[in-house]
């Protein structure tokens, strides 16, 4: 059969990995695709944006299953468009698409269907958003209610950051429409955890739980990133939490989605705060996470192909998932200056070095080429992931390939999976 992903990131460069070991799988394109995606697939230069033009592509070339990565297409009525030309897409509607969309229709559904989260308050108007804050006082979140690649959450320490958050977000546009609305809701403290589920629009089945690291430093500091890295297991979500989020969370949200008539189809991803009180939803996504794909994907022995049809054609109650032992650590490679302003085009050296290193897979997620070499060409240029027995072992062998790896300015966080080991 013929592939086709969408996208051009670090997830993507996992999918097509991971779908090239189907045998099943004859030929995979991916638009745009990166450096490391053109080892696998051929890259097809259309924007993910651009879903007319990806339609016409997968119908022009004969696609049988495209599986869309992130979330802008998604919202952007992707899908809706693909089944409506009779095309096999995996990933949700416009109108499910919704649950990561728009934070305020997420937070009202939780509210409305007694799913378990942090208080919450809605503004279109800045200087009361800014009187709320200064009425509950800090530490709070300052959310855009819609998409902004991963960065538009502030969790403000200080009121004066608070206060900051929502002059620039509203008023300032820095995110541009997605800040029309904010979400202002409770700091919640505790372990964050990621649980992937895959869904028909009725029956819910979890994917390995994973732990990303938003913050750019180590330590959790600085601003949030689209993720500085990632590891899988996660030793303090329990068997028996896992159970719990899927009774009280998952399954609740699937059939509220049922109930609203936007039944979900796809990978729900559903960001988690276990705090002392109990576990509450940070938020939701509409599609694989990145970096947690890059964890998650390496430990399933199941042919993606199979798993992702049995969401599309009433398979997935037979659907059995299979687990590779052991864990996998992912550290995400940087550009200087990410997630601020960085320089691109800038070579990359070591990358045969790394890829060479036994249990260790590097994905790339802002590399292009340039006058026949490798270069950086985003934000998060490379995420290193290293397998194990253990997450000590994982860890070791994913620091060791980052140290073969070189680009000008390139920065990492050096305490990924460290939260696992104490």
């Amino acid at each position: 059969m013929k592939v086709l992903v969408v996208g051009g990131g670090g997830r993507e460069h996992a999918l097509v990995w991971k779908l090239s070991t189907s045998p099943r799988v004859k030929k995979i394109f991916c638009a745009p695709g990166n450096a490391g995606t053109a080892a696998l697939a051929e890259n097809v230069p259309i924007a993910a944006e651009e879903i007319e033009a990806l339609a016409d592509f997968a119908q022009g070339e004969g696609i049988d299953l495209t599986v869309v990565g992130p979330e802008a297409p998604l919202v952007a009525g992707i899908v809706d468009l693909f089944q409506e030309r009779g095309l096999a897409v995996f990933g949700p509607t416009a109108a499910a698409a919704a649950l990561e969309g728009s934070k305020v229709f997420a937070k009202e559904l939780m509210d409305r269907y007694g799913i378990p989260t942090a208080k919450f308050a809605v503004f279109d108007d800045y200087k009361k958003a800014q009187a709320y804050i200064q009425q509950v006082g800090v530490p709070i979140v300052v959310k855009a209610e819609g998409l902004a690649a991963g960065k538009g959450v502030v969790v403000a320490r200080e009121e004066e950051a608070a206060l900051e958050a929502v002059y620039e977000i509203m008023e300032g546009q820095i995110y541009g429409a997605a800040g029309r609305r904010v979400v202002i809701e409770e700091c919640l403290e505790g372990e964050e955890v990621t649980l992937l589920a895959l869904t028909d629009g009725e029956n819910v089945v979890p994917l390995v739980a994973s732990q990303d690291h938003k913050p750019a430093y180590d330590g959790d500091r600085g601003p949030n990133t689209g993720g500085m890295g990632c590891y899988s297991p996660v030793p303090v979500f329990t068997p028996a939490l896992q159970e719990e989020v899927y009774n009280t969370i998952l399954l609740p949200t699937v059939r509220a989605m049922q109930d609203l008539g936007r039944p979900f189809t796809g990978v729900l991803y559903a960001g988690l705060m276990l705090t002392a009180k109990g576990i509450r939803v940070l938020e939701f996504n509409a599609r694989f996470g990145d970096p947690e794909t890059q964890v998650v994907l390496p430990r399933l022995e199941n042919d993606l192909v199979d798993v992702l049809e049995a969401c599309l054609t009433g398979g997935l109650p037979d659907l059995s998932l299979r687990w590779r032992e052991g864990a996998a650590v992912c550290v995400i490679m940087a550009s200087g200056g990410y997630p601020g302003p960085y320089e691109k085009g800038l070579p990359i050296r070591g990358l045969a070095e790394a890829e060479g290193e036994e249990d260790v897979l590097v994905f790339h997620a802002g590399t292009g080429f340039k006058d026949g070499e490798v270069v950086t060409a985003g934000g998060r240029v490379l995420g290193v992931t290293g397998l194990g027995k253990g997450i000590a072992e994982a860890r070791s062998r994913a620091y060791q390939a980052v140290e073969k790896i070189s680009f000008s300015g390139a920065h990492f966080r050096r305490d990924i999976g460290v939260k696992a080991l104490r």
